[in-house]
């Protein structure tokens, strides 16, 4: 039965009503979130780290930032301070955070339908000597699109997840690379403290040599050794120097500070003392499974490749379908209605191949992350023994080499004044007890080194750098 004009007329725009009122559906339960996905960094960031992150993308955040760190860098700097300026400055974090716009972008874009197209065409010619106008116009949408719509916003989502805790693992591994520089830094500058006063002794006992061999009191061979001795202390004094000024650049670039900056902050003037027993870690293992970001990455990715085998499947026989309302109008001709389905046939290529591609790469996924889990747990064994043995090393220099040395010390200075040793064996004891303090200070350094290693072990990465 064929419907007058008028009903005609109604039912399309009836029909465009419902379609636009569907569309507004779908596109409205896709939008942004208000963080933009960074309240679960920053709570991944504070559970392993203790420090919150700022992400700043207003002028106003950027401000309370830059006034937070030039407070913090007004007194010496710490590990947690130097920590929190880094997390607080650095700009490279800065643009890893800028990544979850995009990834969420991502995700509100697989929520929505996609634009439908609009396709118009006109002819013009002339028949039986009138001329005639010919206009086809058709509106198709992405019928595919809304099939696959669920399944393609869950593996949206999982990617954004991924995007998350990539963000918080490169935020956790610029907290553990902070707190390494800073205790290198540290412990550098304590360093050519120690070796001045190697060279001191070391220049004072070749002068002292010099004036001897002059009064011919003094062989020259011995002289030549004290000599060959302060040339030593001098070129360990230079190489300390450069070593504590290559430490503090590293911490500096960490820091985000520009070259004004490099000079703005204070170091202490010497680690922070050993605790008496090392911290005892019974279920390090279980933490890291638990809690370690490559492994949670690894069982998201692994997640995401299965939502990708699913979705695969779902369209494994029809690559592209649309469909849309379609009508033809002509000259001095009524116009037609109707609709079109666009379809592509699987003739050549059933979606076999996609199939298997998709499960080959599910296992290798799979494989992938038992692999991580393995790394993970033995990164965390090799971790806590370097950490306990770091100890036992540090806790040996404070309690027996250092004390030794001081006693040897005070004996000497008591045989000098007695007139049974030189004054060259006082001044070879005073290089050989600053060079005993010097290595109770890198067995420290080591100490804090090896902790904050475990930490990142148990919580945050690969310490090689595998990732899934």
């Amino acid at each position: 039965m064929t419907l007058p004009p008028f009903a005609r007329r109604t039912a399309a725009a009836t029909t465009r009503a419902a379609t636009a009122l569907a569309m507004l559906a779908l596109t409205g339960c896709a939008s942004f979130s208000s963080d933009g996905g960074f309240g679960q960094v920053a709570q991944l960031t504070k559970d392993r780290t203790g420090q919150t992150p700022v992400v700043q993308r207003q002028p106003e955040q950027t401000q309370a930032a830059a006034e937070r760190v030039a407070q913090l860098l007004s007194q010496p700097l710490s590990a947690d301070s130097s920590v929190e300026i880094a997390l607080l400055n650095n700009r490279g974090l800065q643009a890893r955070y800028a990544e979850l716009g995009i990834a969420e972008a991502d995700l509100v874009r697989a929520g929505r339908l996609a634009n439908p197209s609009l396709r118009f065409g006109r002819l013009s010619g002339n028949s039986n000597g009138h001329n005639s106008v010919e206009i086809d116009r058709a509106l198709v949408f992405n019928v595919l699109g809304l099939l696959t719509l669920p399944l393609a916003q869950q593996l949206e989502q999982q990617r954004f997840e991924q995007v998350q805790m990539q963000a918080a693992l490169a935020t956790v591994s610029l907290a553990t690379d902070t707190r390494k520089a800073f205790f290198e830094a540290v412990a550098a500058q304590q360093l050519v403290g120690y070796h001045g006063q190697v060279k001191d002794a070391a220049d004072a006992s070749n002068d002292l040599a010099r004036r001897m061999v002059a009064a011919g009191n003094f062989s020259k061979l011995s002289q030549m050794r004290e000599q060959a001795f302060y040339a030593d202390a001098t070129a360990q004094l230079t190489r300390a120097q450069h070593q504590a000024v290559a430490t503090r650049e590293r911490l500096v670039r960490l820091l985000g500070l520009s070259s004004a900056g490099a000079n703005a902050f204070t170091l202490p003037a010497r680690l922070p003392d050993l605790p008496n027993a090392p911290a005892e870690r019974q279920d390090a293992e279980q933490t890291a499974m638990a809690t370690r970001l490559d492994v949670l990455m690894a069982r998201r990715h692994t997640e995401a490749t299965a939502r990708a085998l699913g979705l695969t499947n779902a369209t494994r026989f029809v690559n592209v379908l649309q469909a849309g309302y379609q009508n033809k109008s002509a000259t001095g001709e009524q116009r037609s209605n109707g609709f079109e389905i666009e379809l592509e046939l699987p003739l050549f290529d059933f979606g076999s191949t996609r199939t298997a591609q998709a499960e080959g790469t599910y296992l290798q996924a799979v494989h992938r992350t038992a692999q991580v889990a393995v790394n993970a747990r033995s990164e965390v064994r090799e971790a806590y023994s370097a950490y306990r043995t770091a100890h036992a090393l540090a806790l040996h220099y404070r309690d027996e080499v250092v004390p030794l040395r001081q006693r040897i010390s005070e004996e000497n200075l008591l045989r000098y004044n007695g007139m049974l040793i030189s004054v060259f064996d006082l001044l070879a004891d005073a290089r050989e007890q600053v060079a005993g303090v010097s290595a109770a200070v890198e067995a420290l350094r080591d100490y804090w080194t090896a902790e904050t290693q475990l930490q990142a072990a148990m919580t945050a990465a690969s310490a090689h750098g595998e990732q899934p």
